[in-house]
C-alpha cells in the first residue's frame, strides 16, 4: 500500500507512464512496443542547429559539420603545374610555328626584296600566282612525288609489320635494321644515293649490268629523276612507318582472330575484315604525317637534283626556296608558302573526314 505524498509516478492507461512533474517529455512508444510491453524510443528530438546527436563523433577540428573538401581549388593548383611543364613546348609552338605563319601571311601582301623596305602590294602577289605557270607546275610535280611515295611506302611498311609480328629468332634485330635509314639525315642520304644512281660508277647500274640490263641516267633523265628521288624517300621512311603498324598489330585482340578462325575464316578474310579495320587509327596517323612530310620535301631534292633536269623535280618547296633566296622576292615566296599551306590543310582535312567515320578507338 502506498503512502499519500510518496514520490511515485502516476501511470496512464494500460500501465503507460505519464509525464513527470519536471516538464521533460516522455519518450513515445510505438504501438508494437506497447503491445509487447517493452517501451521503444522514437525519433530523437530536434536539438539546436549544429548539435551533435548522441553516440556520434564530433567533426574534425578546423571543419564545420557536414563540410566537404574543395576539389576545385586542388584542381586549380594541378592545372598550374601542368601549364608549367607544358610551357617550354608551348613556347616552341608559338615562337617557331604560329608566329612565323602569321608573319608569312602578312608578308604575302607586301613586296619585299630583303634589302629594301617592304611596300604594301595588296593582292598583287595572289594575282601573279593565279597566272604563274611555273608555280602551278611545281604544285603538279609535288603531287606526283606524293603519289609515288605515299602508297608504296605505306604498303611496304604494313607488309614488313605483318612479317615481323611473329615470335621468331632475331626478329628484334630485323626491326632495328629497318629503322636505321630513318635515323640518317636527308642530306647524307641524298649524297649517298647520288653516288648509287651515278650512271657510270653507281652501284645500281653496275648491279643491273651483271644481269645484262643497261641502266638509265637516273638523275639526268627527266623521266627517271622524280621516281629516283621518291625511291630514296620510300627507302628512308618505310622502316619508321613499320614501327607504328607493328604497334597497331600488337594491339589487335588475338581472341578475334581465334574466333574467326574457329568459324572458318581464312587468313586473308581475317586480315581484310579484322586486322585492317582495327588498324584504322594507326593508318590515319601514318597517312597524315607522311602526306604532310611529302608535301614539304626539300632536302633530298636540293642535294640530288636541285630541281632538275628541266624542272622535273622542282617541287613547290624548292620553288619557294628559289624565289626567296635566289630571286630575293620574299613577298611572292610568302604567297607560295600560303599556297602550300592551303594544299596541306585541304588534304589533311579530307583525311580527317575520311577516317573519322571509319575509325574506332574502343576495342572493348
Amino acid at each position: 500500500m502506498t503512502r499519500p505524498g510518496a514520490n511515485t509516478r502516476p501511470t496512464g492507461p494500460a500501465g503507460t507512464p505519464a509525464p513527470d512533474d519536471s516538464g521533460k517529455p516522455e519518450t513515445p512508444e510505438t504501438p508494437e512496443a506497447t503491445a509487447q510491453g517493452t517501451p521503444v524510443p522514437g525519433p530523437a528530438p530536434a536539438g539546436p542547429a549544429g548539435a551533435v546527436p548522441p553516440g556520434t563523433a564530433p567533426p574534425a577540428a578546423g571543419r564545420t559539420a557536414g563540410a566537404r573538401a574543395r576539389p576545385g581549388r586542388k584542381r586549380g593548383r594541378g592545372d598550374w603545374y601542368a601549364y608549367l611543364f607544358v610551357a617550354p613546348s608551348l613556347f616552341g609552338v608559338l615562337a617557331f610555328l604560329l608566329l612565323p605563319m602569321v608573319v608569312v601571311f602578312v608578308l604575302s601582301f607586301f613586296h619585299w626584296e630583303l634589302l629594301s623596305e617592304p611596300t604594301f602590294a595588296g593582292v598583287d602577289n595572289y594575282r601573279r600566282l593565279a597566272g604563274d605557270a611555273e608555280a602551278w607546275r611545281s604544285v603538279w610535280v609535288t603531287v606526283l612525288y606524293v603519289l609515288l611515295c605515299i602508297p608504296l611506302q605505306t604498303v611496304l611498311a604494313l607488309a614488313l609489320a605483318l612479317l615481323l609480328d611473329r615470335r621468331v629468332r632475331g626478329v628484334r634485330i630485323y626491326r632495328a635494321l629497318f629503322v636505321v635509314p630513318w635515323m640518317a639525315t636527308p642530306i647524307v642520304l641524298g649524297l649517298v644515293w647520288t653516288w648509287i644512281f651515278d650512271p657510270r660508277d653507281g652501284a645500281l647500274n653496275r648491279a643491273l649490268a651483271l644481269v645484262g640490263v643497261h641502266g638509265p641516267e637516273w638523275l639526268s633523265d627527266p623521266s627517271w629523276a622524280l621516281p629516283a628521288v621518291a625511291l630514296v624517300s620510300v627507302w628512308q621512311n618505310t622502316g619508321y612507318n613499320m614501327l607504328f603498324f607493328l604497334a597497331g598489330l600488337q594491339g589487335v585482340p588475338k581472341e578475334l582472330h581465334d574466333a574467326a578462325a574457329t568459324d572458318g575464316a581464312t587468313a586473308s578474310q581475317r586480315f581484310w575484315r579484322i586486322t585492317l579495320p582495327l588498324l584504322n587509327p594507326t593508318m590515319f596517323f601514318v597517312m597524315v604525317t607522311n602526306l604532310i612530310g611529302a608535301f614539304q620535301v626539300f632536302d633530298t631534292v636540293f642535294v640530288m637534283t636541285e630541281g632538275g633536269p628541266s624542272g622535273s623535280t622542282a617541287v613547290i618547296n624548292f620553288t619557294i626556296f628559289q624565289t626567296a633566296f635566289r630571286a630575293f622576292d620574299f613577298g611572292y615566296a610568302s604567297t607560295l608558302s600560303m599556297l602550300l599551306f592551303a594544299l596541306i590543310f585541304a588534304v589533311t582535312l579530307a583525311q580527317v573526314r575520311f577516317f573519322g567515320k571509319r575509325t574506332t578507338y574502343d576495342l572493348g
